[in-house]
């Protein structure tokens, strides 16, 4: 049991801070607002935030960070000066086991491969004061749920993923680790006051339909930018009939739409849960204040007058779904899909089928898929193309084995992976994939971006259910719904799937013999914390520069990206995670993944120095070498996907100073600003195509730059021709603050 005092202590002002709330609104209040305004790290307004406008001041409950990204979170707060954190914090290491063989070989070599690192996470977690879960304990969203998130609260995460808590009503978000530092050291925490979309949900999912598929459904709906700048809250007596876990999964992929996050009420799910975790004391403490961290009754009665939108999902008759390939909101009901498989030429036969990572891996997902693998082996089936099974946590893997659910996968051929990201995050040497030409796999994941899984850009990733997977696994064929068609088992026979089934939660409750948590000591000033001069992958940070308040003059670009321009191809995860602790040494893969749009190809733009073309990391590491500052270009949405920061620093370590787009995804703009970056949007996005290879580029007016003003971006073509053109930016005193000062960290170290 974690943390008690702390919900006791949130809890017993909640009442009093959501009264205080209603009063200044003067009307009901949804879920969100409630949590939002009772943590508050500011005075009460005298008038309601304005949302998608102004920016806040809030008080997080608590900190989450997994590896990859907590190396350079935690170097970060080494600069900050304190002896320990100001909130309760935690530390995953799920991000840098890579899956090969299984489970226990592959967690063996990882903690020889990266010891190092290891060492230094566990050693910062002991001197600051920091919960360290070791490798093998999980992936950091399931121990979250399992563990930390409680109705009502508010916590922050160096992952995008960290939404997943919002399954037990916690407003949980995503951030870059200069965020986290900002909560960490006990400062105010920004962010703009959201937008709010409502999702109400009717009736009872069955059949073959999962929670999964409801978030899938509303990734079709919203795209993946669609819920950018909002809280997505799901309300409704739809709502109400969902497990826990699966209210997790679909808050989950609201990072896929791009939403800040996403929650449902406290309900009876939740209860359950908790319970079954063992915090029987959470649930006494919510229950004190339910109405609080529910929406007023009049919010679901009308709710078009308390949302910004307002989508209705009825869960009787939702189809499962499967999106992809290449990106999460191209969704495709089963019923559709075959033809979709047919109509786009996409390879129907299915390599690889996986299942698990922090989207859907709890008890009731895996339950549900190995009723199918009970279902092979009664029917006498076999699986047609590879499987593997990654477990949430190693409480889930422990009870699942228990419960004999791990031998029914293996009985099909599964591999049971180690509980960590592996093929999720790019954490997958898969074999002769440097082989294969178009290729299908499909997941129970939340990502499918190109080489997102397996590096292989002919690889198409789709994304479905567990159980989805599951019966594509037994076909073969992706051509082939589940709810409709027969299979030929190993005797000749016809033989057809029945629905998927199984318990929300084990009937015989968790059980696990070591969860994987080491307590940092009550005292740890005396622990010493060692970075080699001479490692490969960890570095201690030297500040950025502080920008003198002048106009940029005479700036090279860099590249102009075009189309979907994500973290996964401004800073690449699978093998570059080794180098998430060094900045020089990961910078080697800025913008490699990003598409030139003069010439169409990745990792080759034009250096205006020596006139040749080549990587965007040496381009620009000459640049800076020689003074020149450079400027990136890029389109719609830039910036997707994960919270990793390093995809801003990596761009101010080599010299790039400003960032112009047509529209944001919003961790990125955050992170780019943390990082003392300007990030500017264009006016008129057709300005974009003005743009040049040869240009040299000025920005000006930025002697007066100040919240709400506008920028003058000067092109001078090579033929000796001009374009001005308007800039936006949304920057607030305080983000100024940070470009003067070089950075965040910088302003954070000064005051």
């Amino acid at each position: 049991m974690f943390d008690l005092e702390m919900i006791r202590d949130v809890y017993s002002s909640y009442k009093s801070k959501v009264d205080s709330a209603k009063k200044i609104l003067n009307r009901p209040l949804t879920l969100t607002e409630k949590i939002l305004y009772a943590h508050l790290k500011q005075a009460l307004p005298t008038e309601p935030f304005k949302r998608g406008d102004e920016y806040v001041f809030f008080g997080p409950d608590r900190v989450a960070m997994q590896d990859a990204t907590a190396q350079m979170a935690l170097l970060q707060f080494m600069q900050a000066g304190k002896h320990q954190v100001a909130v309760p914090s935690t530390v995953h290491c799920d991000h840098l086991i890579l899956a090969e063989t299984g489970a226990q070989s592959d967690l063996d070599n990882a903690n020889t491969v990266n010891k190092e690192v290891y060492e230094f996470l566990s050693s910062v977690s002991n001197k600051y004061g920091i919960g360290f879960w070791k490798p093998g304990a999980g992936i950091i969203h399931q121990v979250v749920l399992e563990n930390y998130a409680f109705p009502g609260g508010m916590m922050v995460g160096t992952d995008s993923h960290t939404v997943n808590a919002g399954g037990l009503g916690m407003v949980a978000i995503g951030v870059g680790g200069a965020d986290a530092v900002d909560v960490m050291v006990g400062m105010p925490w920004e962010l703009k006051f959201p937008k709010l979309i409502g999702v109400k949900l009717t009736g009872q999912l069955n059949g073959w339909a999962s929670a999964k598929d409801v978030i899938l459904k509303l990734a079709g709906i919203l795209t993946v930018k669609g819920g950018t700048g909002a809280i997505v809250e799901y309300f409704g007596d739809g709502a109400d009939s969902l497990s826990c876990t699966g209210k997790g999964t679909i808050c989950n992929m609201g990072a896929e739409i791009g939403a800040t996050t996403s929650l449902f009420a406290y309900d009876d799910s939740m209860r359950d849960y908790l319970r079954s975790t063992g915090r029987e004391d959470v649930v006494t403490a919510a229950d004190e204040v339910a109405d609080y961290i529910s929406p007023d009754p009049e919010v679901a009665a009308d709710p078009e007058s308390y949302y910004d939108q307002v989508i209705h999902i009825d869960l009787s008759t939702l189809e499962p779904h499967v999106n992809g390939p290449f990106t999460p909101d191209k969704a495709w009901p089963i019923s559709e899909f075959a033809k979709a498989i047919k109509d786009n030429n996409y390879p129907p036969k299915l390599e690889v089928g996986l299942i698990g990572s922090c989207t859907n891996s709890s008890y009731e997902d895996l339950d549900r898929a190995a009723s199918l693998a009970r279902q092979a082996k009664e029917k006498n089936l076999k699986a047609k193309a590879e499987y593997t099974i990654t477990p949430g946590s190693e409480m889930v893997r422990f009870t699942v084995e228990r419960d004999g659910l791990l031998a029914l996968f293996e009985s099909i051929g599964g591999v049971v992976l180690a509980n960590a990201c592996g093929p999720c995050i790019g954490q997958w040497k898969r074999h002769n994939v440097e082989n294969l030409g178009k290729n299908s796999i499909i997941t129970s994941f939340n990502r499918n971006f190109a080489k997102r899984n397996d590096g292989n850009p002919n690889t198409h990733a789709f994304v479905a259910s567990p159980e989805i997977v599951t019966a594509f696994v037994l076909s073969g064929d992706l051509t082939f719904n589940p709810m409709k068609d027969s299979l030929i088992n190993e005797n000749g026979e016809k033989v057809m799937l029945d629905p998927p089934s199984g318990d929300k939660l084990p009937s015989k409750g968790f059980d696990v013999e070591d969860a994987g948590f080491i307590a940092p000591p009550e005292d740890g000033s005396s622990v010493e914390v060692l970075v080699s001069d001479t490692s490969e992958r960890l570095q201690l940070l030297d500040p950025f520069d502080a920008w003198d308040g002048n106009d940029l003059i005479g700036l090279k670009l860099l590249i102009k990206a075009q189309g979907k321009c994500t973290t996964d191809h401004i800073s690449m995860a699978g093998p570059w995670l080794k180098f998430r602790g060094h900045l020089d040494n990961i910078s080697n893969n800025m913008l490699i993944g990003a598409i030139n749009a003069f010439n169409g190809e990745a990792n080759t733009v034009k250096n205006h120095i020596t006139g040749s073309y080549g990587p965007v990391p040496d381009s620009a590491r000459l640049y800076k070498s020689e003074g020149v500052g450079t400027v990136v270009i890029g389109d719609e949405n830039y910036g997707e996907g994960s919270s990793r920061e390093h995809a801003a620093m990596e761009p101010r370590h080599l010299g790039v100073r400003v960032v112009v787009v047509k529209s944001f995804a919003r961790i990125h703009e955050t992170n780019l600003k943390k990082q003392g970056m300007f990030a500017l949007t264009f006016v008129n996005v057709d300005d974009y195509n003005k743009v040049q290879e040869d240009d040299s580029i000025s920005f000006l007016g930025l002697s007066t730059f100040s919240p709400g003003s506008q920028v003058s971006m000067s092109l001078e073509h090579s033929d000796g021709s001009k374009d001005e053109i308007e800039l936006n930016h949304t920057y607030n005193q305080l983000q100024i603050d940070w470009l003067t000062a070089g950075s965040a960290l910088n302003l954070i170290k000064r005051n």
